[in-house]
């Protein structure tokens, strides 16, 4: 491979989840019906890739693998196959955002991966047939896919619909709330987390109009993570860090995906950032951002 050769690179962005209700087991694949608001956050990994005769992945974080057990490749080997490739491509992760944790990493380095090789190989990949390929290697793959910063995802999660101000039907619902992300010590088991949950189709709010109300009284007591219970029951740690946001003057705190990660949204910076300080302080890895402009 030509030392010359210039890499393309992508920006890996995470998600939060804006409520997440699991309401019925879906016959036949194992899985569960659920909705829940998905979000683009700035926390990101970074993937490059460059040709190459075989498919090599490398990462910064020698704990993850970087075989098939990795999404990274999973994607690239799925992408190959439906579009009879035979080149090959060096990756390498820039890996940031802490995996396992709820925050989507996994799923958007996918996401990620299928784009940056479709345009290193030169692809003619109708986006209709990316997204397919996303909902087979994971349910949050497709939304990283999409360019919208927020959707709210039913059926498995691979159902999208971009998530916009009913008042400005062409403005993106964007997060008008300082955030803060705060992630414990903590493993949480996702199929272990669905085992625990108790599924509920009936009685639910619109979540789409209750995250576009911005209210964050009423976030408080309507928008719930079905799998907070659950991680708080198992791991006292990921209360504790959802409770020092909280304390720290956070509007709404909840869980994101099934935990590890907790988050807190702030009205005020100044909170925000002593959140972000006392987090530290405590020893859980952090991330805060402004309001999205």
């Amino acid at each position: 491979m030509p030392s010359n050769e210039a890499a393309l690179t992508r920006s890996v962005p995470a998600k939060i989840n804006l409520g997440l209700h699991v309401l019925r087991p879906r016959p036949g694949d194992g899985n569960h019906d659920i909705e829940t608001v998905l979000v683009r956050i700035g926390w990101a990994d970074r993937l490059s890739g460059r040709p190459a005769r075989e498919l090599l992945l490398t990462c910064s974080d020698p704990a993850l693998p970087t075989d098939e057990d990795n999404l990274c490749v999973a994607a690239a080997r799925r992408l190959a196959e439906a579009f009879d490739v035979e080149r090959g491509a060096a990756l390498h992760l820039e890996k940031r955002v802490p995996y396992g944790a709820g925050l989507g990493g996994g799923s958007s380095d996918a996401a990620a991966t299928l784009r940056l090789l479709a345009e290193l190989w030169d692809l003619d990949a109708p986006p209709e047939r990316l997204r397919a390929l996303a909902a087979e290697i994971g349910a949050d793959v497709p939304f990283f896919l999409q360019d919208a910063p927020a959707a709210l995802a039913t059926g498995r999660g691979t159902h999208l619909q971009p998530l916009r101000f009913p008042a400005e039907a062409s403005a993106p619902y964007r997060l008008p709330f300082s955030l803060v992300v705060v992630v414990p010590e903590a493993h949480v088991s996702t199929a272990e987390a669905y085992r625990r949950v108790e599924p509920r189709a009936t009685g639910r709010p619109d979540l789409a109009a209750l995250v576009c109300s911005n209210d964050l009284a009423r976030w408080r007591d309507e928008l719930t993570n079905d799998f907070a219970p659950v991680a708080f029951e198992a791991h006292s740690e990921i209360e504790a860090a959802r409770d020092l946001l909280t304390d720290a003057g956070a509007g709404y705190a909840s869980l994101t995906g099934s935990g590890s990660a907790v988050f807190g949204l702030f009205e005020d910076a100044g909170a925000a950032e002593a959140a972000t300080e006392a987090a530290r302080r405590s020893g859980h890895r952090v991330h805060r951002e402004p309001p999205a402009g």
